[in-house]
């Protein structure tokens, strides 16, 4: 026999939402599309500044050529970085491991500090949803009260014209934007190539645009704020970065309670909060800001125009949902807070880590191997016993430009140095030189010859840095 399940009926106000389920999901369990109204006032003018500067460095930006090289890449496969017309060549993996550790600490300060700004403000997600996909949903099916309407109605031809035109425009939107991710890592102008070839040539990348592209598709057309909610995983950990100092959006409950229409409400007693739910209407993933820091907030501030909006409506000051902290709120006595201290410190310690290396690995990098077969040559020239050693010089070059260098000997005994190139130019990531070094044998000892080989910038005449080379020859 089937058990009767008790189920939570809906609120008469649709903005009345139950304590005990996401904002996204009805009494079933079904979800509930989330349509957030439009808002103006001086922080949707200050995010939408910092929005379109987004825009251009995540859209824009890696398309743009500077000496011929684009202004922004990151080439895996070449193991190399440019960045403005810069190209550093061989990254080292320990590098790339710093730049994300660099990362990660640098967002955990930001969060220890302002809460989760990073959501509201930076993220892509939160970025190209806000400045793009809702705009043009509002373009082509009109505002919230018209997209919920013709959400909930029948389907027409209307409805099906206005959904086809909004998600080809998704598409068109979802390709120029995992286009120019996959850019990111292979160049535009290779990607461009491609893509002006078969599939079949190359299939890889092919795979990988059209699985970009349907992510991208699917989350900022569709998914939306579930995604900030249930798999973001930022959004999952934030909680453990912040604490009752941290900078978050909140709602000022000694001051707006009790609000109008409660029980407790009296003319003479009663809040600065008149319950119009505008800060409920405008939040992107739906939630009641006067509830308390939530999950869900992603810290757009978006209520807070909102709630500004009605306060100087009715004549009340500004600021009842305003950013602030949970000390401030309670009016409490601030404890210290080392949390961000201890982020910051290890951020400058990962970013000491990360110049120290990137410094260590522009400077050319010298290896003498030996060459194949006998380890030295002997010859009588004018009566002296010559011996000649030859090496294969290996340069690892991973500096940001091309420069020529000289060789320099850095001892008092007769020592000739020849090189297959002089002064050798630094054009490549990798380059190999053929060195002679030529000797008296009287100069050994033992049979070897220990020597220090000074690398001078032939531009500036500068040491740069030196390298040990063993000179071998008969032990007589």
């Amino acid at each position: 026999m089937a058990k009767n399940h008790k189920v939570r009926k809906l609120a008469k106000n649709r903005y009345d939402l139950d304590p005990e389920r996401l904002a996204s999901t009805d009494e079933f369990g079904n979800r509930v599309y989330i349509y957030p109204e439009d808002v103006k006032g001086k922080w949707k003018s200050r995010r939408t500044k910092v929005y379109w500067g987004l825009i251009f460095v995540y859209l824009i930006l890696p398309w743009i050529y500077i000496n011929e090289k684009p202004a922004l890449m990151l080439n895996l496969a070449k193991r190399e970085f440019t960045f403005l017309g810069s190209t550093l060549h061989g990254l080292e993996p320990i590098l790339i491991f710093l730049m994300f550790i660099s990362g990660l600490f640098f967002i955990a300060f930001i969060t220890s500090v302002y809460g989760r700004i990073w959501c509201g403000w930076a993220c892509p997600q939160t970025v190209f949803i806000q400045s793009i996909f809702l705009k043009i949903e509002a373009l082509i099916e009109g505002r919230a009260s018209q997209r919920i309407k013709l959400d909930q109605s029948k389907l027409s031809l209307e409805k099906v014209l206005k959904r086809s035109l909004k998600w080809f425009i998704y598409t068109v939107i979802s390709l120029h934007i995992s286009h120019t991710f996959i850019g990111y890592f292979v160049g535009p102008r290779e990607l461009f190539a491609i893509t002006m070839n078969a599939p079949s040539e190359n299939l890889g990348i092919f795979i990988a645009t059209m699985i970009c592209t349907a992510i991208i598709l699917l989350d900022f057309g569709w998914f939306r704020e579930q995604f900030c909610i249930i798999a973001c995983p930022y959004g999952r950990i934030q909680s453990v970065m912040m604490d009752s100092s941290s900078k978050v959006v909140a709602y000022d409950y000694n001051r707006g309670e009790p609000r109008t229409g409660s029980d407790s409400y009296t003319k003479e007693s009663g809040g600065d909060c008149i319950n119009c739910y505008h800060c409920v209407k405008v939040c992107p993933t739906g939630i009641d800001i006067r509830r308390g820091t939530q999950l869900e907030c992603i810290a757009c501030t978006q209520c807070i125009d909102a709630c500004d909006a009605i306060m100087e409506r009715v004549k009340k000051p500004s600021g009842l949902i305003r950013y602030t902290n949970e000390i401030e709120l309670q009016n409490i006595e601030a404890k210290k807070n080392w949390r961000p201290y201890i982020y910051l410190l290890f951020l400058t310690g990962f970013l000491f880590a990360f110049f120290y290396f990137l410094d260590s690995s522009t400077k050319p990098n010298l290896v003498f191997l030996r060459g194949r077969g006998a380890p030295f040559l002997s010859s009588v020239v004018d009566g002296q016993h010559l011996i000649t050693n030859k090496f294969t010089l290996k340069i690892k070059h991973q500096g940001t430009e091309d420069f020529p260098i000289n060789l320099k000997i850095l001892d008092k005994a007769a020592i000739t140095l020849t090189l297959s190139q002089s002064p050798i130019l630094l054009d490549e990531p990798e380059k190999k030189v053929f060195a002679f070094f030529k000797f008296d044998q009287s100069i050994l000892i033992n049979g070897t010859k220990k020597i220090l080989i000074e690398v001078i910038d032939a531009r500036t005449a500068q040491s740069i840095s030196q390298r040990e080379v063993t000179l071998v020859g008969p032990m007589d």
